[in-house]
């Protein structure tokens, strides 16, 4: 073969090469796709709640003992980090739910006492009257244990779940389940009955780590809910990131969840209008959590992070600030003292030191 015919090959292959990008680009051109109604709903993961340092994060880690320098009183899955979460624009407020020894269902993130409380042994072992005579706040601490800033300021603190719903009112909320026992998605449905709520009518969503368990036992009692699995959420996120270029929007999306860091939103398709129709076509939802990093998905949690949400985008922000990022996006609901913003201000300059 003459170089002459290997240079037109080449010409050839080139041309249809460009071709078949110029059509991609067009096919997944966020500008000409219509703009999305609506806009971002905040999800207040544990309301408002102790931010803590992530770096070399174990599945048993205790939290408690490693948190930031303390800005707010709020503690994570309380009635009052509740309210608190919703007066700074939360639509939704993530919350834990654990079963008691005495058939109820408590609201508290840890498998075991030791971590938060004063008390001893797993959480399910433990009667719903004997988790609300502990301090909540007791093991908390900012400095290595030298200090326990809200030791003695949580006793009573953690809530049935009957008390969060009545708190909650009608508005959305997201339940966590942390067990694989199908049986705590039956305890929950009677829990929400017995509340007189419809968690289709109230926009309410339910996850968990895995797909089998009470996750699979919720899409069988609610097929019209949001429902979703750390794996399910893996397999439409994958799968678009692959098939959304070639303008397909792959099965396992259909009525899933996709999640997209902050820092891979160029890996996606159509980002954000043409994608946003995509999946809003197969009744998937969309939620931007934060950069991506080493463990699972983390929620924003500095206010400049807001702005790198596109401004048209009209789903779920995952958020682990709320006391900072709800204020941030919606200011009218700014209530905090002057020292309380000062204090927070101070918090936001040491964790962006920290990530320098």
């Amino acid at each position: 073969m003459t170089r002459a015919r290997l240079k037109r090959i080449g010409l050839w292959v080139g041309f249809i090469a460009a071709l078949g990008f110029l059509a991609l680009t067009v096919l997944n051109a966020s500008w000409l796709a219509p703009v999305p109604h609506g806009r971002i709903s905040l999800i207040a993961h544990r309301g408002v709640y102790q931010a803590y340092d992530h770096k070399d994060l174990g599945r048993d880690t205790c939290t408690a003992t490693r948190i930031e320098q303390p800005q707010h009183r709020y503690l994570e899955n309380t009635l009052e980090s509740l309210r608190q979460a919703r007066a700074l624009g939360a639509v939704m407020v993530e919350l834990d739910i654990a079963p008691t020894a005495d058939g109820q269902l408590a609201v508290f993130h840890d498998w075991t006492l030791d971590c938060r409380t004063d008390g001893h042994g797993d959480t399910r072992d433990a009667t719903m009257a004997e988790l609300k005579a502990l301090d909540a706040g007791y093991g908390y601490t900012a400095d290595g244990g030298k200090s326990f800033p809200f030791r003695g300021r949580g006793v009573g603190a953690i809530p049935s779940l009957a008390e969060y719903l009545a708190a909650n009112g009608n508005r959305a909320l997201m339940f966590n389940f942390k067990s694989k026992d199908a049986k705590e998605a039956d305890m929950l449905a009677a829990a929400l009955k017995a509340a007189g709520r419809d968690p289709v009518a109230r926009g309410d969503g339910f996850y968990g780590g895995k797909e089998a368990g009470p996750v699979a036992r919720m899409r069988e009692l609610y097929p019209q809910a949001w429902v979703f699995s750390g794996e399910s959420v893996i397999a439409c996120t994958k799968a678009y990131a692959i098939q959304g270029w070639f303008g397909i929007t792959p099965e396992a999306c259909r009525g899933g969840t996709m999640m997209i860091p902050l820092n891979r939103q160029f890996a996606f398709a159509g980002w954000p209008n043409r994608a946003i129709a995509r999946l809003e076509a197969v009744g998937a939802r969309i939620v931007v959590v934060g950069p991506q990093g080493t463990g699972g998905p983390r929620g924003l949690d500095l206010p400049e992070q807001l702005g790198e949400v596109p401004s048209s985008f009209n789903g779920y922000v995952w958020v682990d600030d709320m006391w900072n990022l709800g204020p941030a996006l919606h200011p009218s609901v700014e209530r905090r003292s002057n020292a309380d913003q000062v204090a927070a201000q101070d918090a936001l300059e040491r964790r962006r030191a920290a990530r320098d």
